[in-house]
């Protein structure tokens, strides 16, 4: 592939990206701002943010040199420009949230609006919750008797709300050139594919349903300035005035956050038609790449196309966050592939930057999803509702890529649906092989010129297998990022939607596939 066809390709998610950021946004909820009290009696913004802030410095772990490589896709003073005193200014989730272990040098970021309220009983207060102490180390397959099976089947809950979603989506992505519009409704009349992306929305809407939503106002107690005007929630308009469990099926919440789940696959399809161009992949879902079947035009077309539709439906939804939000996410995307394209080779053996890269390529849209499904919902940015929900996205993202890494080398293709050992195949060193690395220092150099000698995959991969470790440090970090994942679930209300999350965690991390 030339390198002006992947600029074409950058520049053109790019400009869907920008399109997507309206130029009027919602003031950004600040720490001049707390909880009601009367709501849920709970403390004030500015009293956690010191509560957290002591506890982080009680247990953090002694800094860490930064990593030296950082994407830039839009530039600080672009960005600087794009901004007004009301827009509101995201901090990445990885700046949220913690990546590594404590062993690892791992430590949670400093607290800022994004993860101030993280509080794992406040919206639980005169509630029982029987699973609680959740630990997937307790259940099979990953050390435990338990099954998992007694808890709800997450993709059977969702399983009648998602029957139509192929035939819907293909409505939605129809168009008047039928070359354009056989190619963007590929995956979605061929292969379905796990749904994965809409099963964890909807669950997570039927979740937040589930959370009485925090009230925030101004700390000298004025109410005079209604919350949702610029918490970035939505207007909620259902019998009662606030979403619950009872009212919120078939209700114009649920229809959009449903749409969110759509308009989240549409971006996440785009993006592997993209990606499949950029890396030249003969196979997606166990059948053709859609620019095999047509051509790499077409095929840059189509997701050009798709990420049009997405940024319309999202316009849509009436939520100038939710759509700042989902803007990110697209931006991120762009991140991810550059990153992946153009990283310095020291980069390349840091743990933390595969990490951030597989950030920005999967986790950034799930957690951003889950984040916009709790705004839609009627909770406002900074809650302790929306918070767990972009934290679960968060690890249970990077949960699921490194689960993909691993069985890029334990799972055949046919399994797969995808070329086995494929990241290897395009010089990309992914958590098994960096745990080599360490273990075997002469992996180093090989790494860092991305395999590109004769016989560097193979030395790789022997080293690999004979390691003891490596696989099992790449088994144990997927494992901490999900039990994050299962922690920030376990601060919303019990419900069978977040109980079917909870076993849909321990899917990802269990999985052959």
């Amino acid at each position: 592939m030339k390198e002006s066809t992947r600029a074409q390709l950058f520049r053109c998610a790019l400009l869907v990206a920008i399109s997507l950021v309206p130029s009027h946004g919602f003031t950004f909820p600040n720490s001049g701002l707390a909880l009601q009290r009367t709501q849920l009696n709970t403390p004030s913004l500015s009293e956690l943010q010191m509560a957290s802030v002591a506890k982080d410095k009680d247990t953090e772990a002694p800094e860490k040199e930064k990593t030296r490589y950082n994407p830039v896709v839009v530039s600080a003073e672009a960005e600087a420009l794009s901004h007004s005193a009301t827009t509101m200014k995201l901090t990445p989730s990885f700046g949220l949230f913690q990546m590594l272990t404590e062993e690892e040098g791992g430590s949670m970021p400093e607290t800022s609006q994004g993860n101030a309220l993280r509080d794992d009983s406040i919206l639980k207060v005169g509630r029982e919750d029987s699973l609680g102490d959740f630990k997937l180390s307790e259940y099979k397959g990953l050390g435990g008797t338990k099954k998992i099976e007694d808890l709800p089947d997450p993709f059977k809950m969702v399983e009648n709300e998602l029957q139509p979603f192929s035939d819907s989506i293909k409505e939605l992505v129809s168009s008047d050139q039928p070359i354009l519009s056989m190619a963007a409704k590929h995956f979605f009349e061929k292969r379905h594919g796990k749904r994965f992306r809409p099963t964890i929305v909807q669950l997570m809407a039927k979740s937040v349903a589930a959370a009485t939503p925090e009230k925030f106002v101004p700390e000298d107690g004025d109410n005079s300035i209604p919350g949702w005007e610029w918490s970035g929630a939505s207007d909620v308009e259902v019998e009662g005035g606030v979403v619950s469990s009872e009212n919120h099926q078939g209700s114009e919440v649920w229809r959009r956050q449903a749409q969110l789940g759509q308009i989240v696959e549409m971006i996440h399809v785009a993006s592997l038609i993209h990606d499949d161009v950029l890396d030249e992949a003969d196979t997606r879902r166990g059948g053709e790449a859609v620019h095999k079947i047509y051509s790499n035009k077409v095929a840059v077309l189509a997701g050009d196309y798709l990420l049009a539709r997405a940024s319309l439906l999202l316009a849509r939804l009436e939520n100038t966050a939710v759509v700042q939000i989902m803007a990110t996410a697209l931006e991120s995307l762009v991140a991810g592939e550059i990153m992946q394209l153009k990283s310095p080779p020291e980069s390349l053996l840091e743990m933390e930057s595969y990490l951030r890269k597989s950030y920005y390529k999967t986790a950034s849209l799930i957690c951003y999803a889950c984040r916009s499904t709790a705004l839609l919902g009627g909770h406002a940015y900074g809650s302790t509702v929306a918070t767990a929900c972009e934290e679960f996205g968060f690890h249970l993202g990077l949960a699921y890529q490194i689960q993909d890494d691993i069985l890029d080398f334990t799972a055949a293709a046919n399994v797969l649906g995808k070329p086995a050992l494929a990241d290897m195949d395009l010089g990309l060193s992914t958590a098994p092989i960096l745990y080599a690395a360490q273990e075997y220092p002469q992996l180093r150099p090989l790494v860092m010129r991305r395999f590109k000698k004769k016989g560097d995959k193979q030395t790789a991969l022997e080293a690999l297998y004979k390691s003891d470790t490596a696989m099992d440090k790449a088994k144990d970090l997927a494992k901490f990022h999900a039990q994050r994942a299962i922690d920030a679930l376990l601060r919303l209300p019990q419900s069978e939607a977040r109980d079917a999350l909870l076993r849909l965690t321990h899917t990802v991390i269990t999985r052959k596939k």
